[in-house]
């Protein structure tokens, strides 16, 4: 099993701790990097490769990671010279990936079963499996639907239940055909394609441990409660 790592990103909303350190190796706890959990879960799970595609200090990653063989697996990279969005990377890889394959950001902290997420993808025969969490907005003001200039509902300070994309995906290679390698490539846009040729999605719906470290509040959250959690993220460490 593969596993392309999204990690070139520069981390601006995590400053200060992205100043001089790539975003996928801010430290949680005493000993690991964020992107040193992700390797272990993913060689625990029985990935054996990994393409990392790195760009903002991505000579860091590349030293801190080297092979991957302290990991189990055999890692290899890919550099953006410029920004290519989230699935833009993919592009250029094409041509080294397996038919089937997992994605996922560089910065997720989760017990996700990685190789479930990749053999659910594989039995579906969907173009793109988004791994998918479960979130509650509470909305602190009333809610008026209106109509014509008339007030036709109203809700006290409603609770709104969505699902989110985890920044996980099992994805097919023949899902990226059409598009034009070097060129951006976000996430929105390959899922609004895809709905609009009515090739949909499928969802793997996940409620256990999920933490997106993309605000300094969030990597704050990941160190207080990684110490607890330690033995469902690391499992065997």
């Amino acid at each position: 099993m593969h596993a392309v790592i999204l990690a070139g990103g520069k981390g601006v909303r995590l400053r200060p701790y992205t100043t001089a350190l790539p975003k996928p190796l801010v430290p949680i706890g005493d000993q690991h990097a964020i992107l040193e959990i992700v390797l272990r879960q993913l060689s625990t799970a029985g990935f054996t490769s990994c393409t990392i595609a790195i760009g903002h200090l991505g000579e860091i990653i590349r030293a801190y990671v080297g092979d991957g063989s302290q990991w189990g697996l055999a890692v290899d990279y890919a550099t953006e010279e410029s920004p290519l969005g989230t699935m833009g990377p993919l592009l250029t890889l094409r041509d080294r990936l397996p038919e089937t394959f997992l994605v996922m950001n560089g910065d997720v902290l989760t017990d996700l079963d990685y190789a479930d997420v990749l053999r659910r993808h594989r039995d579906s025969g969907a173009p793109l499996t988004i791994a998918t969490y479960a979130r509650k907005v509470h909305i602190d003001f009333g809610v008026l639907t209106t109509d014509a200039s008339k007030v036709v509902a109203f809700t006290e300070k409603p609770s709104m239940d969505y699902r989110v994309s985890m920044g996980v995906y099992g994805l097919s290679r023949s899902t990226l055909e059409g598009y034009t390698p070097g060129l951006p490539l976000g996430f929105d846009e390959l899922v609004l394609d895809l709905l609009r040729a009515r090739n949909q999605p499928h969802a793997y719906e996940f409620d256990g441990y999920w933490l997106d470290i993309g605000r300094p509040d969030d990597y704050d959250q990941a160190n207080a409660e990684f110490t607890t959690r330690k033995s469902l993220l690391l499992k065997g460490a």
